[in-house]
């Protein structure tokens, strides 16, 4: 394991904690690139990420960048993209601003319409920036809540693993070394930083108000769950690896079940009929693996069910019916008895 190193720091005030420095410098040494970029709110989690990538980053010869979202929500946040790029200026890292625009009318919700906005700019960022390496500082905490929530919503066994420490977004990387780390502890980091330096950390109101669905958990639920069950957090937390370990174990069988499809070279197209032959329960993990490899964003369940019915009903050539199933921007089409996913180019 790397050792770190303090000396030669390319700024004041380091952070001294090992046990936030260690694990992302464990992550920045395992990605081969020479440029990272940090995705900075301003706030006191990713803050600290950024100070402590940059406190690393002459160690592992690499330049980081800060990329701070504006999504134009609040009325602070003008101020607050202003106030992240000071921190920036402070480190000696470069800063970027991206505006975006939050859908509104989508159905899904304001957090979840900004998540959106904010994964797609960082996806343009890093194509226009050739720069597809970004870390972020979700932690322990925000795992825990990502578990529940998820419970609540009656989410599958790939959901109920949380979040990944590692995910693709088409050539896009992200990273999350710090899942196994207490918000305490960045927590102490950013006082101390505070008291150091000057620097505020910007606190977004949102995350306190409950009519914000992750925030009424933090609110609501999580103070009597600490009362009531003080190991819920780690409790939910293994609950996370084991269903990480059997979503393994399920995109293991998917790669087993698309080779008996006779999946195409491209990974593009399979056999309809081969599909066919598999139990159900195991068509509809075909499917999910099937877009799990081209790195497009799964269907819901009643969705799927809508595509498992039809593709069970349809001609075995595929050509008694003008099947066209639209998801994320491709098409999935029956010709010639193939499924085909045909992607926004025409492939």
């Amino acid at each position: 394991m790397s050792r770190i190193n303090k000396s030669a720091l390319p700024f004041a005030s380091p952070l001294e904690d090992s046990r936030l420095l260690q694990p992302l410098l464990a992550a920045m040494t395992a990605i081969d690139s020479a440029d990272i970029a940090i995705g900075v709110s301003g706030g006191a989690d990713s803050a600290m990420l950024l100070v402590a990538a940059a406190q690393l980053a002459a160690q592992t010869q690499q330049t980081v960048q800060a990329v701070h979202v504006h999504h134009g929500l609040l009325a602070d946040a003008d101020a607050w993209a202003a106030h992240t790029a000071q921190l920036a200026r402070d480190l000696g890292v470069a800063f970027h601003l991206l505006p975006v625009t939050v859908a509104s009318g989508t159905g899904k919700g304001t957090e979840a319409a900004a998540r959106q906005a904010r994964y797609d700019a960082w996806q343009r960022w890093s194509q226009d920036n050739h720069c597809h390496h970004i870390l972020l500082a979700h932690h322990r905490d925000d795992q825990a809540e990502t578990v529940l929530l998820r419970l609540l919503r009656g989410a599958g066994v790939q959901g109920m693993s949380g979040m990944a420490a590692q995910t693709q977004r088409g050539a896009l990387q992200l990273y999350r070394p710090w899942l196994d780390v207490e918000r305490s502890r960045i927590l102490a980091a950013a006082a101390g930083y505070e008291a150091q330096t000057g620097w505020i950390p910007v606190l977004d109101p949102t995350n306190l108000d409950a009519k914000y669905t992750r925030a009424a958990v933090r609110t609501l639920l999580t103070p009597v769950l600490n009362t009531r069950w003080p190991q819920w957090q780690g409790n939910l937390l293994r609950h996370a690896r084991v269903m990480s370990e059997n979503t393994l174990l399920l995109q293991d069988l998917g790669e087993l079940d698309l080779a008996h499809c006779q999946l195409t070279p491209n990974g593009l197209s399979f056999s309809l009929a081969r599909w066919r032959e598999l139990p159900r329960h195991r068509q509809a993990n075909v499917l999910r693996q099937w877009l799990r490899r081209q790195h497009i964003a799964m269907p819901t369940e009643a969705r799927l069910n809508q595509w498992l019915r039809q593709l069970r009903e349809v001609h075995a050539l595929g050509h008694d019916r003008n099947i066209l199933l639209q998801h994320q921007g491709c098409h999935i089409v029956c010709r010639q008895g193939q499924v085909q996913l045909q992607m926004n180019d025409g492939v």
